[in-house]
């Protein structure tokens, strides 16, 4: 038994149980009734470029059963018709504005600024934000409400159930689950003040007012590309309550229509995610080849002789962990078998992300190059 075999199996058996145990302690939103007086929600959506999405947004988030609610959509430069087709979709709602957005000021992301407009717009005891491309089923924002209540949390962050279609997509976006529910344990995310344990997703974001206030909002991590866990992280740190939550399909997104915009999506943050560093992104590169395909190519080449289970046991810990994540997610657990594709795809996106630093000091998103910045630490 190598050392390099040993770490190997310790590490995957590590994930198993950790997803094992979030599986069975998952959050997640559901279709009941608030107990408590309804507080007024603030819907805040950034939209740039959003002309193909914003209309069906707009019309979702109008029919919610949900009584006491705002939707504000700010326009960030687009040059679609993002502003006229929300307008058009909101058929006159009250509910409903749609504001331009100022000029980005040196020093912001272009999203962070973007959601610092909407915070000050907004009038609702509860601010939720979330992306252009995010569908709510008439009861979501209900869930969401009750969930809020019922958790007692200051920042609830909801991982929207993913919509995959193409190949990439079904190979790459569900490793989001696979991230979390099997490399972060959530009762140390919920019930520890240790800002290291936190994570969110940009996609809905809900915050007490007070809360948002307490942490800075965006303004106090305006140059960070992620975000969503810099605010996540700030929320511990000040001893507020931080929890997560499963989407369960009444909150549900498309991130991405193909392998150009799944690499790219996922080519913006990772570098990031990884402490803005190049090495430390490097040897996590070689960690997931090592626990994804080496026990394919050890399988493979012979080198289980003599004890073909193992290796075929360390192959089934990888795509079982995979497969479990996927199948609490509402994802496609049988694409766990091609979990060594998956990994080469996130190997050629860790590449892009590595060529955009060197060629043009950051990730190129959306019209604009986005400065190296590292990732947030509250």
């Amino acid at each position: 038994m190598s050392m390099l075999t040993l770490l190997m199996t310790l590490a995957l058996l590590v994930i198993a149980l950790v997803a094992i145990l979030n599986t069975l302690t998952l959050l997640r939103l559901r279709p009941a009734p608030l107990t408590t007086p309804a507080p007024r929600l603030s819907v805040l959506i950034p939209a740039r470029n959003e002309a193909a999405v914003i209309g069906d947004t707009v019309q979702a988030l109008l029919a919610q059963t949900y009584t006491d609610f705002e939707v504000i959509i700010l326009d960030d430069a687009s040059t679609d018709a993002t502003a006229a087709i929300a307008q058009s979709a909101g058929a006159g709602d009250p509910r409903l504005r749609v504001i331009r957005g100022e000029p980005l000021p040196a020093g912001w992301m272009g999203k962070n600024w973007a959601c610092h407009q909407l915070s000050q717009a907004a009038a609702g005891e509860w601010l939720i934000f979330t992306d252009a491309d995010v569908r709510w089923l008439p009861g979501a924002l209900t869930a969401l409400a009750e969930a809020m209540t019922r958790t007692r949390a200051d920042m609830l962050t909801v991982w929207p159930t993913q919509w995959t279609l193409t190949w990439s997509e079904r190979l790459v976006v569900p490793l989001m689950a696979l991230a979390v529910l099997g490399y972060l344990p959530l009762p140390l995310v919920h019930y520890t003040p240790w800002p290291i344990f936190a994570a969110a997703n940009g996609q809905c974001l809900a915050f007490r007012r007070v809360a948002y206030q307490t942490v800075g909002g965006h303004a106090a991590v305006r140059g960070h590309i992620i975000e969503d866990v810099a605010l996540a992280r700030r929320t511990k740190a000040r001893g507020l309550r931080l929890r997560m939550a499963d989407g369960a399909g009444l909150v549900a997104c498309r991130m991405y229509r193909d392998w150009p915009s799944v690499r790219d999506g996922f080519a913006k943050n990772i570098l990031a995610g990884h402490g803005d560093s190049i090495a430390f992104l490097l040897l996590s590169t070689a960690f997931h080849w090592l626990i994804f395909i080496f026990p394919w190519l050890w399988l493979a080449l012979g080198g289980g002789a003599g004890w073909p289970a193992w290796p075929i046991a360390v192959m089934a810990l990888g795509v079982g962990a995979r497969a479990l994540t996927a199948a609490a997610t509402r994802q496609r657990p049988g694409d766990a078998a091609l979990m060594p594709v998956s990994t080469f795809l996130m190997t050629l996106i860790t590449a892009r992300a590595i060529w955009w630093r060197l060629r043009y000091g950051g990730p190129q998103w959306k019209g604009r190059t986005i400065p190296a910045r590292s990732a947030a630490h509250g």
